[in-house]
């Protein structure tokens, strides 16, 4: 008969007898949980990423030295992409009486391209949301061009050679950023203008920025092109490089996305596991009958490895379809939060989700198939114990370094992916370890319970079954632990998350104050109710030398050391550190020495090391300062940090100007504007858009988290099912012959009651300290905040292993105790 007809009705056969509807549905959940996760994290992924693109104002922004050349424009139109110049540099403005130094931007009409701006009509007015730039003729400019100027809304401000109606008041720009190399504010003008304006001639020190934006395919194709096709003085501003305040807060949307999905795959692939090793239990038997009619090892391979591809192959695509299903009901119901128009998915999450069934499925299938092969025809005439060839481990290795692989693609971080894979290997060897303990110590507790018959047959079974006790101990622990993982990771990780950028976070900076202004400034705050106010010096320095050796950028390979030598950085200066929590290397400040201490990133990327002597130019003065620390800074916090702070011997007598971060109540937003009137040097910037998109970007991946939960929960009641489902037979025939010695069936039902509930507290206990002790590993290596530890993993553990194991048990063994004896014993004479 053809292998292919053998393979079918085969695959039929065992299909209608049950054989593979537990390992089947274990397949489906399996790829159903990966791509219905995958599909989701994917589709709020590229959201999240084109709603911070409003952050830039385009998909993509180039900034340049020189103008931009014609061909990118005519190739980013061919591609389908819409595109905008932009132009900006300092000039002095205003009216004939008055004049300031201002940052003109010159932008065309198309602009913004993504994300709107933020204007008012009068000084102090209600915002209006605007995604059109200023008409040929107006100007729109900062509160503080008015202050500055005297000038009011409606009247003229001089920009060159052109007097341009002021129209609006700033009060936000999408792709300005929270940066304080110009300290100017803003005015900005149409293009048409600003050609006419004459401040654009041979020699002038203009930054020209370009903008696109489209579909991200096109995006993608016209970045890696502009990457080619850029020269000296040209950088592409992606989100990631541009807008560090909304990068680190993508990052750990996508780190807790992919966490979600990979413990999806974790929970599905000991699902897998459990199946695959009942389906080997349940077919030694058949298997010897085909020995005995001649079949050979390698047709009995062929036939049991193409069943389960096909298998495989039609529980993938069933998962594939309710993965899809699954997200797609998922965004309807989050519809309000999520947002009614998420970008459609990619192909990678389907392709995760057929590798996810496939290669878990075979991988994971092998050890058994494998044994399988090697049974005897004698055993349809004596039942042998079942071994565990060499070639069987190596399919578990093979299995488990496929199963990493899997992790590694799902969380697209090797540290995240490898290392959650590796540690949820060594937690369910330990497991097992620890189970092979507790079983012994059960074993000599047994004989002691001679007056409690029922429990002695509870102990009896768990000891006896001492392999499926520890499996099912194991697999029951390794499941929750993920479960309880993504419980923590739901209420506990989230919230340290939200702790990072609390309700109170600064929501404006004030910078530009003179050093003799800043009693009266910190008076103003007072009176204004700011009483937590703390103003910190800024000065400008270039670094240029590394213990007495000059460095230039040619020193470097890293594009980002090679920007951080050429810029001037800011600055500043304390007797100590007001934060000595965030050292990781080296000591405090001595405010009698002049000593440094260096943000980490800052250090790691200059190659910089405590107890390095360090030269900056402050002003055409060289100094000189020790590197007496490293720390860790949190910029997500929106505070007032800076990469390098020196003792007040080093800079108190360099020129300097000072800054503060403080939070604005919205009932108290005349205080700024007070201050702009009363210190017109003044500059203010708003970054309330900012956090404001930053705790849009923490709700929805909180939503997500949330729902994909009940995913992780459906895979972990198919873990557990095919935990109990493994030793049903065994448990048949011993509950046969205990009753044929005397047994009633309400001691069977109690002892298989207690069995079960042991085995959940233990799994629980388990599962609840491994659980901690990954979040704790997480919150700390990866994602980089404090976790405060609770007592309710333990109980929840506890509670929902105990009492799932006893649900689970009395439906999946349901039938154990009812069937006659007699039959039983037949059967297996």
């Amino acid at each position: 008969m053809n292998i292919f007809n053998v393979i079918f009705r085969q695959t039929w056969r065992d299909a209608r007898a049950g054989d593979l509807r537990l390992l089947g549905l274990a397949v489906v959940v399996a790829v159903a949980a990966v791509t219905s996760v995958g599909f989701l994290a994917d589709r709020v992924g590229r959201a999240l990423e084109r709603d911070a693109a409003q952050m830039l104002g385009a998909d993509l922004v180039m900034e340049s030295a020189k103008p931009i050349p014609p061909g990118f424009i005519e190739h980013a139109k061919n591609l389908g992409l819409r595109t905008a110049l932009g132009w900006q540099f300092p000039s002095m403005v205003g009216s004939d009486g008055r004049l300031v130094l201002a940052s003109i931007k010159g932008v065309e009409a198309a602009y913004p391209l993504r994300g709107g701006l933020r204007t008012a009509e009068v000084l102090g007015g209600p915002e209006q949301q605007t995604t059109v730039a200023p008409e040929v003729g107006q100007a729109w400019v900062d509160a503080q061009v008015l202050g500055q100027t005297g000038l009011k809304i409606g009247e003229t401000i001089k920009v060159g050679d052109l007097s341009l109606q002021l129209a609006r008041v700033i009060t936000y720009e999408p792709d300005r950023g929270a940066q304080f190399v110009n300290l100017a504010p803003r005015v900005m003008v149409r293009a048409e203008d600003l050609l006419r304006s004459g401040l654009i001639a041979p020699g002038s020190r203009i930054g020209y920025n370009f903008l696109v934006a489209g579909d991200l395919p096109a995006v993608d194709i016209f970045r890696q092109w502009l990457s080619a096709a850029m020269t000296s003085g040209q950088k592409i501003v992606t989100l990631e490089a541009g807008r560090p305040e909304i990068r680190r807060s993508l990052d750990r949307a996508q780190e807790f996305l992919a966490l979600v999905a990979m413990l999806s795959v974790l929970i599905a692939a000991v699902a897998v596991a459990l199946g695959a090793r009942r389906f080997g239990q349940r077919h030694r038997n058949s298997v010897a009958v085909m020995r005995c009619l001649g079949a050979t090892q390698a047709k009995v391979t062929a036939i049991l490895l193409g069943e389960f591809v096909l298998t495989g192959l039609l529980a993938s695509l069933l998962g594939l379809v309710l993965g899809w299903g699954g997200q797609a009901l998922m965004v309807q119901a989050l519809e309000g939060l999520l947002g009614a128009d998420l970008p459609l998915a990619g192909l990678e999450p389907a392709l995760q989700g057929l590798f996810a069934g496939l290669w878990l499925l075979l991988a994971f299938a092998w050890p058994p198939l494998n044994g399988l092969r090697h049974v005897p025809p004698s055993q349809i005439l004596r039942a042998q114990q079942e071994s565990i060839p060499l070639q069987s481990v190596m399919g578990y290795l093979l299995g488990l370094s496929g199963f990493a692989l899997l992790m590694w693609w799902v969380a697209n971080d090797i540290k995240l992916g490898i290392g959650l894979a590796a540690g949820f290997f060594a937690a369910a060897s330990l497991f097992a370890g620890l189970g092979m303990i507790v079983l012994w110590a059960l074993s000599g507790l047994r004989g002691r319970l001679t007056s409690f018959p029922v429990l002695r047959f509870a102990l009896a079974g768990v000891v006896r079954r001492r392999g499926a006790t520890i499996a099912q101990t194991s697999a029951l622990a390794v499941g929750m632990m993920a479960i309880l993982l993504l419980t923590i990771v739901r209420t506990d990780l989230l919230a340290g998350w939200q702790r990072t950028l609390p309700a109170d976070a600064p929501n404006r900076f004030l910078i530009n104050i003179q050093t003799d202004q800043v009693p009266s400034i910190e008076k103003v705050l007072s009176e204004a109710g700011l009483t937590q106010v703390r103003l910190s010096p800024m000065v400008r320095g270039r670094f240029v030398a590394l213990n007495d050796r000059a460095v230039s950028a040619a020193d470097y390979d890293d594009a980002r050391a090679q920007r951080l030598v050429e810029r001037e950085f800011n600055l500043s200066y304390a007797n100590r550190l007001a934060e000595p929590g965030q050292i990781v290397a080296g000591r405090d400040l001595n405010a009698d020495r002049p000593e440094v201490s260096l943000e980490i990133g800052l250090a790691k990327s200059l190659g910089l090391k405590v107890g390095d002597m360090l030269d900056f130019d402050v002003a055409g003065e060289k100094i000189r300062v020790e590197v007496t620390s490293l720390r860790r800074v949190d910029w997500d916090s929106m505070r007032a940090n800076f990469f390098a702070i020196t003792t007040p011997a080093a800079l108190k007598q360099a020129p300097q100007t000072w800054m503060t971060a403080f939070y604005l109540p919205p009932d108290r937003i005349t205080v700024t504007q007070d201050l702009v009137k009363q210190f017109p040097n003044l500059t203010v910037f708003d970054v309330g858009a900012i956090l404001s998109q930053l705790q849009s970007i923490l709700d929805k991946v909180s939503v997500a988290v949330q729902g994909l939960f009940l995913f992780s929960v459906f895979a972990g009641a198919i873990v557990l099912a095919a935990a109990l489902s493994a030793t049903r037979d065994e448990r048949v025939r011993e509950a046969a012959l205990l009753r044929a010695f005397g047994a009633t069936r309400r001691q069977l039902a109690s002892a298989q009651r207690i069995e079960l509930l042991a085995v959940g507290a233990l799994a629980g206990l388990l599962a609840a300290s491994g659980a901690t002790l990954a979040a704790w590993a997480l919150s700390h290596w990866v994602f980089e905040f404090d976790m405060r530890f609770s007592l309710w993993p333990w109980a929840l553990g506890l509670s929902v292993c105990m009492l799932g194991a006893w649900l689970a048990g009395a439906l999946v063994l349901r039938g154990v105790l009812k069937t006659p004896p007699l039959a039983i014993l037949r059967h297996h004479a």
